[in-house]
């Protein structure tokens, strides 16, 4: 399908131009046009802009929000707001992606739609304030609650990940120093061994075999190492496998709560961001669901919206789930009573970010220690294994 630019004249003799969308010819359109009882005077193909290519990021999208919004409480048109915002995005992936959602909702089509076609961009979260603040009248105030919401998930994700860098780092450098070890310092033992013609204990010929497969065969060993991954990834994309794996998450040891608040803060804040917007609970509890990206919590919500289209309150609902900490239920009960619910649950998910840090900051002072035993251990087994039958070797020399 083409897109093609036109200037027409309707039946007073008025001249206006616009924008035509999925339309296979020049023909077709002039037929469209006589349909709706214009002459079209004039037309060109313009070329489609880019959808797929390149990676936006969230900060992007953060920054798109925030002057979409200051631009809309400005009194800017929305076609205006996104031909300025098209021309200052120097990202030329988003800048297409802008280009064609300028062009949707020119010909006519809602924000939601517009902005639908780039899912892969745009959450559904942002797709439904956007909703929310189309039909409301308050686009501006929306986006402005979005701009927030997707740049608190983001410094969440941020300090997550900046946290976890330290282990993550001696975890590859533990590896790197094994696989050294292994690949050039045991081959050179294994040659002196050899020629002493000494009985060698089992540490040491355990690693010598390993030695010989991590030098002959390291292709081998690196194929099917990919193809096991390779394979893993696609069975925890089924329904049935990832479903297992994200009840897991939620109960591994030592992990397991930080992953139960970290989805609880996700479900939370954006059923709240949403209420308070105006959108209706069930809507609000159906877009939380699928953010929190868990299949037991999208079990979890979906089992809400039925007890509270069913008319049981919020909170008597969330408390029939040892997944939502105490906290967040009662502030629901309290909100529920003074008629403020999305903006109890919202002081309620601050504090649980807090906990968040702090349990963060907590595992990594007990990992950090026990990451450099294990290292000591693994490279001491090793060295062990080196040096005993030199140990040997001297005693008989003795």
């Amino acid at each position: 399908m083409a897109v093609f630019e036109y200037k027409a004249r309707d039946e007073g003799g008025n001249i206006f131009t616009g924008v035509y969308h999925d339309i296979e010819s020049l023909s077709e359109l002039r037929e469209e046009m006589e349909k709706l009882g214009y002459a079209l005077v004039k037309a060109r193909r313009r070329k489609r802009v880019s959808r797929r290519k390149g990676k936006i990021k969230t900060a992007e999208v953060v920054n798109f929000a925030y002057r979409f919004a200051g631009m809309c409480s400005a009194g800017l048109s929305i076609a205006r707001c996104l031909q300025v915002l098209e021309e200052q995005t120097e990202s030329v992936p988003f800048k297409n992606r802008i280009a064609d959602i300028r062009q949707r909702v020119e010909t006519g089509s809602s924000l939601k739609d517009a902005f639908g076609k780039h899912r892969e961009v745009f959450s559904e979260f942002f797709l439904g304030m956007l909703e929310a603040g189309e039909s409301g009248g308050k686009l501006s105030s929306t986006l402005d609650m979005a701009a927030v919401y997707l740049e608190k998930q983001a410094d969440m994700r941020r300090q997550v990940k900046s946290s976890f860098a330290y282990p993550i780092i001696v975890g590859i450098m533990c590896v790197a120093i094994i696989f050294y070890l292994v690949a050039f310092v045991i081959p050179v033992f294994s040659k002196v061994y050899e020629q002493l013609h000494v009985d060698l204990p089992v540490p040491t010929l355990i690693l010598m075999k390993l030695s010989v497969v991590v030098r002959r065969w390291w292709p081998v060993v690196l194929i099917c190492g990919f193809g096991c991954l390779h394979i893993v990834r696609r069975l925890f994309k089924g329904p049935k496998w990832r479903a297992k794996w994200d009840a897991f998450k939620l109960q591994m040891p030592v992990l397991g709560r930080l992953n139960r608040m970290l989805v609880v803060s996700r479900f939370i804040r954006t059923f709240s961001m949403m209420a308070s917007a105006g959108v209706p609970y069930l809507n609000a509890l159906d877009v939380a669901k699928v953010v929190a990206n868990n299949q037991t919590v999208e079990e979890i919500g979906a089992a809400l919206q039925e007890k509270v289209e069913a008319g049981n309150a919020m909170a008597e609902a969330m408390s029939r789930y040892e997944l939502f900490p105490p906290m967040i239920i009662q502030l629901a009960a309290a909100g529920e009573e003074a008629g403020i619910l999305p903006e109890m649950l919202g002081k309620g998910v601050d504090f649980l970010d807090k906990d968040i840090n702090r349990n963060i900051n907590s595992l990594l002072v007990k990992l950090e220690p026990a990451l450099t035993v294990f290292m000591g251990t693994i490279v001491g087994f090793i060295l062990l294994g080196v040096y005993l039958p030199m140990f040997d070797y001297m005693s008989h020399l003795k």
